[in-house]
């Protein structure tokens, strides 16, 4: 049985990034509302699919308000695409201690109400982890396949 270290560790070879954006945004409900409108104008400026990417920031974004927070600290949203088209999104917090638990709903519970809302990620990314650093942040990340251009 494959751990969640040996599943979601990340071991990729450097990509170059087609299209990149980064933004800092406070560790809030607001901060977090904020990404998934930017994510949304950057992905329609870049021409790709607004779905699933932008229910994947939300939930990455929501975390890193509500679990990743940190008095006085933000968080930063990152989109990158690569060839060959990969879309990547990142969200960096100040809590680097505090790793997400591995995605798993229990029988009858919501993801929300469980706590379990990176569920939705893993349904929906291609891949997903965590990267740790720099201390004291981490970075949680999902992959999109965004398939062959034309």
């Amino acid at each position: 049985m494959n751990t969640f270290s040996d599943v979601n560790q990340e071991i990729t070879a450097p990509r170059t990034p087609l299209h990149q954006f980064t933004v800092p945004l406070s560790a809030t409900r607001r901060g977090a509302r904020l990404a998934r409108l930017l994510a949304t104008e950057q992905l329609r400026s870049w021409e790709l699919p607004l779905d699933p990417a932008r229910l994947i920031v939300a939930e990455l974004a929501s975390n890193a308000a509500v679990h990743g927070r940190v008095p006085g600290r933000s968080f930063r949203l990152g989109l990158v695409v690569t060839a060959p088209a990969t879309l990547r999104i990142e969200v960096t917090d100040a809590r680097g201690e505090q790793l997400p638990a591995q995605a798993r709903v229990t029988a009858g519970a919501q993801p929300s109400e469980a706590g379990h809302g990176l569920v939705l990620v893993e349904a929906l990314a291609d891949r997903w982890g965590v990267r740790a650093g720099p201390v004291p942040c981490k970075t949680v990340w999902a992959e999109l396949d965004l398939g062959t251009p034309g």
